[in-house]
């Protein structure tokens, strides 16, 4: 094809960013080379004696990661300083950084090294961001069969326009575009989000340098593995640390710690990206705990016992916990009007919270105490439940999530509805005693179509008033707090039984 047939018989086509970072990537190669040709014209424009460029992130940075999307990063780095103004170039920094919670330290000279001025730079480079910088300057590109052009870039917004020393406009198809072409990185652009600060030093020399911020965008719960034994009277339990990490930045060899609480934190408004997770499991060999854990401040924190790499887009998996034959119980509620409360109107409508809900729940309970080998703070997170079937296979049996648990603390898990027992409920009576007092009915029936006797607990919201008395029932109740009642029914198999109770509120009070 000749160069006037390429240029003639190309319709305009917009292109979407993420295919202009494409065409563009191929003749960028020399960007470090640029950028460090950069920063030593930025060194004789603002006159400091040395610009350094700390090295990436050095065996020794710390992590801890708060389970709130937030994060705190420590890191140590080498650089040199001449004596008096220096410019430090701090890069592979988190992305997510709050530059507001940057804090510098000399570990070689606290006392003869000043901070003057802190900048976090983060125009990062990419095609149509040198496009932009290089409007109205010159330009060259190869399309995709060898033809080369030259000339002032007019536009890049959809295809590439350039106008020729003689006045003449070319306009190329960005899908024909094989290779972009500058002279130099433009200033003020980037490869990476990079702190820069303006130091003075009292002397000549390599010191080293530690940096401490907070980040968003990494995050970490708890998740816990459960297997039933047969009869469901005991459990293995295996905790895994769930760490996901969105930062924008790679943590190499990191010394981990997380911690777990409600901890304050002022929120900030702050642009969500969709990434892709790669999910990454560890678990230590040997003896040697994987995950020590110890209190700090009114939270806990989880020491990870070696170096972890944490890297961007990734979403990593530590074993902090492992209990075997835990005791566990396994036992039936049912709650026929779930939801219901005390709504505090004087005059009481005959017809509300009469309706029946017909599902029986199935919750697992178990003691996070030591003689059960467990007995250490269990952080928030989602529980799985399996059981194996008669082959040996694992099958899935329901999930329930659990907020932060104190050791000798319960645990309860719904696991979810009973298909084989089922509860009905029906209002047999109102009365309107006087003014101030009634009287309410209620039939409880509970089916159960297994063949073995359970035990179901039938749990009532007593919500018509806070004073409230049961002056009539058919099996004892238990009173759990100020409007909850709850009787344990036996219920034969394949058979039922029956609850029936009156209770009389008082609006007097």
């Amino acid at each position: 094809m000749k160069k006037r047939d390429l240029l003639i018989r190309i319709p305009v086509l917009t292109v979407t960013l993420g295919a202009l970072l494409v065409i563009g990537t191929i003749s960028l190669a020399s960007f470090e080379t640029a950028q460090r040709a950069v920063v030593l014209g930025q060194r004789h424009e603002t006159g400091p004696g040395l610009v350094s460029v700390a090295q990436a992130q050095e065996p020794g940075t710390e992590l801890t990661v708060y389970n709130q999307n937030i994060a705190l990063v420590r890191d140590t780095r080498p650089f040199g300083l001449e004596q008096g103004v220096n410019e430090v170039r701090f890069s592979d920094v988190a992305s997510q950084i709050d530059p507001t919670s940057v804090h510098f330290r000399s570990l070689t000279d606290p006392e003869g090294t000043a901070v003057l001025e802190q900048n976090y730079e983060y125009d990062i480079v990419g095609t149509q961001k040198l496009m932009q910088k290089y409007v109205d300057q010159e330009i060259e590109l190869v399309a995709q069969d060898g033809s080369l052009y030259q000339g002032t870039l007019l536009s890049a917004a959809d295809d590439v326009i350039l106008q020729d020393a003689n006045g003449g406009v070319t306009v190329v198809r960005l899908d024909q575009v094989q290779q972009f072409n500058f002279p130099e990185l433009p200033e003020g652009l980037i490869t990476k989000p990079t702190l820069v600060w303006l130091l003075a030093a009292e002397q000549t020399g390599d010191q080293d340098v530690e940096v401490t911020y907070m980040t968003g965008g990494i995050n970490w719960h708890a998740d816990y593995v459960v297997q039933l034994n047969e009869d469901d009277t005991a459990l293995d339990l295996n905790g895994w640390i769930t760490l996901d990490n969105r930062s924008g930045a790679t943590y190499s060899d990191a010394n981990l710690k997380l911690v777990a609480g409600d901890v304050n934190v002022i929120r900030e408004a702050r642009a969500a990206a969709d990434r892709v997770f790669a999910l990454e499991a560890e678990a230590l060999p040997g003896a040697a705990p994987a995950v020590e854990e110890r209190e700090l401040f009114e939270y806990h924190l989880y020491d990870v016992q070696r170096p972890v790499t944490v890297r961007d887009n990734q979403t990593k998996q530590i074993e902090f916990t492992s209990a075997t034959d835990v005791p566990a119980e396994k036992f039936f509620v049912y709650d026929g009007a779930p939801g219901l409360g005390f709504y505090g109107y004087a005059i009481p409508d005959p017809g509300y919270g009469t309706y029946s809900n017909p599902d029986v729940n199935i919750y697992l309970q178990f003691e996070n105490e030591e003689e059960n080998g467990l007995g250490i703070p269990l952080p928030a997170g989602r529980v799985r439940v399996y059981k194996a079937d008669v082959d040996g296979s694992l099958q899935f049996v329901g999930e329930d999530q659990i907020d932060h648990t104190p050791r000798d603390e319960s645990v309860r898990l719904l696991l979810g509805n009973a298909f084989d027992i089922i509860g009905e409920r029906r209002q047999t009576d109102f009365q309107q005693l006087g003014r101030d007092v009634v009287e309410e009915s209620f039939e409880i029936t509970v089916r159960n179509h297994k063949d073995e006797d359970v035990e179901v607990r039938v749990l009532e919201h007593l919500f018509r008033s806070s004073e409230w008395e049961i002056v009539q029932e058919s099996a004892e109740h238990i009173k759990l707090d100020q409007g909850t009642a709850e009787w344990r029914l036996p219920v034969p198999a394949d058979g039922e039984t029956t609850l029936t109770y009156t209770v009389r509120y008082d609006f007097g009070f």
